[in-house]
């Protein structure tokens, strides 16, 4: 069996409590453009996977239909895309139930301090209006709206042939609200043309694809559940780099130190990603920090992401083979279609997901692997790692797989060719270093996952406590 790559400092931890541990519609607004110099004041390069969109493309801030510098697909013009398979995250969503509970125990508890002339911070803060209400739990935002109406438009300006009327649109979500929402926001952005089989506009909910960690029980006993998975997350809140930032934040609202802790000072840090991803607004909370204060709950951000989703653990990634082999199967499909010359029964296949469903997926196919596992004492030798959150999954993130079919190629391996695009920019292939590579090629390269990859047996538990603690 796979082991966890554990760090030995949580070994022993580890062993000790192995058991599972149940615990509108139009352009951005001149207005708006004026705030964006100020935006968080240098802090929206660090919100992880709570970062807008426009991060990692900033050309969509003038123009949100814009398909960037690096527009063309650097394709010959004999090759026709033939298929498109899209992995989408939902859209600019609101705070969990439990973001905006603590949210409201902090505030609360700025509000019935005593006014102090030397707190201002602490002032402006009581007098900011707690608008954030439990219902809107995890909810999709109207920009979210937005963000999937506009990432819609852009695909279909990319790819003109495959998005053309008449073709047919396989359109799969996660079930939960967010996503549904997001791809009926995906949808509307197509305007009446496509098709998708039937005049009904449905979104199918396929959770075994878009949220196979919920049903991979070794992921959910070892990593989801086990508290024990994460203790490089909590000994890096107990660190030096996190103690800076909780006494700073303390002595800005004259709070004693002993009254706040990582999860707190995290909530007021993305309370200021909120505002301005849903408002676009500087917000007060983000006040509270520096550009170095945000680098360390950027990295916060990211080693839970690394040990749930990403590098840490090996059920993380594996766990989405399902995943990746449906792909792989549709793509021998519309080759097979192809040869036969007969139509390609889906040429588009959109599907909403989660950050956790493209994380894992990414991890899989090896990208953004760091030489040195994310860990609680490394933050400076992490400074420039290749693991970060919002680069890769900020919301309304996608992974896009796109067949082509070439003529003139000199053999026929050629005929049929494949490009990746995370964010709407070409991927290079770690076989080839190229960002186009034939499908033989890839389908070779990933050889391993596509045939000994069973998510069954990838998931299973192990039967033993004994060999449970050898997994970790």
């Amino acid at each position: 069996r796979r082991r966890f790559h554990s760090a030995s400092s949580c070994r022993s931890r580890a062993v000790a409590a192995m058991a599972p541990h149940r615990a509108a519609a139009a352009l951005v607004s001149a207005a708006a453009l004026l705030l964006l110099p100020l935006a968080s004041a240098g802090l929206s390069g660090y919100f992880g996977t709570k970062s807008r969109y426009e991060e990692v493309n900033p050309h969509l801030l003038k123009d949100p239909l814009s398909l960037g510098p690096a527009a063309g697909s650097r394709l010959p013009a004999s090759c026709a895309p033939l298929q498109l398979r899209a992995l989408l995250r939902h859209g600019t969503r609101y705070p969990t139930a439990g973001q905006i509970r603590r949210l409201g125990q902090l505030h609360t508890r700025l509000v019935r301090r005593p006014a102090d002339a030397a707190c201002p911070a602490a002032a402006h803060l009581a007098a900011w209006q707690m608008w954030y209400e439990e219902s809107l739990d995890g909810r999709l935002a109207p920009q979210g709206r937005l963000d999937m109406e506009y990432l819609a438009r852009r695909l279909a300006a990319r790819f003109p042939a495959l998005f053309a009327a008449r073709r047919r649109l396989v359109l799969a979500s996660s079930s939960k609200h967010r996503c549904l929402q997001s791809g009926a926001a995906f949808r509307r952005g197509l305007g009446p043309s496509l098709s998708l089989g039937s005049d009904e506009v449905e979104v199918e909910v396929n959770d075994s694809l878009m949220r196979f960690f919920d049903h991979c029980a070794k992921f959910v006993a070892l990593v989801e559940e086990n508290d024990v998975a994460m203790c490089q997350v909590d000994a890096f809140k107990e660190g030096p780099e996190m103690r800076r930032v909780l006494e700073k934040v303390a002595n800005a609202l004259c709070l004693p130190v002993e009254e706040l802790n990582a999860d707190l000072v995290q909530v007021a840090f993305l309370t200021c990603s909120y505002e301005l991803a849903i408002k676009n607004v500087t917000s007060p909370w983000c006040s509270l920090f520096s550009e170095e204060d945000a680098k360390v709950l950027e990295y916060l951000n990211d080693l839970k992401q690394y040990w749930k989703r990403g590098y840490g653990y090996d059920i993380n990634s594996r766990s989405s083979c399902i995943l990746f082999q449906d792909i792989f199967q549709h793509l021998d499909k519309a080759v097979e279609e192809s040869k036969s010359s007969k139509p390609i029964s889906s040429p588009l296949i959109v599907q909403v997901g989660h950050a956790e469903t493209l994380q894992p997926l990414l991890a899989l196919m090896g990208f953004f692997k760091d030489d040195e596992p994310l860990k609680a004492n490394n933050y400076i030798r992490q400074a420039h790692r290749k693991f970060r959150s919002g680069r890769i999954v900020p919301y309304a993130a996608n992974l896009v797989f796109v067949l082509y079919h070439c003529d003139q190629v000199k053999t026929s391996k050629e005929e049929y060719q494949v490009q990746i695009l995370l964010n709407e920019k070409l991927m290079s292939f770690h076989h080839s270093n190229e960002t186009t590579s034939t499908y033989a090629d890839l389908k070779d390269y990933y050889k391993d996952i596509l045939e000994n990859c069973h998510f069954k047996e990838e998931c299973e538990l192990p039967k033993l406590n004994v060999t449970a603690i050898d997994e970790l």
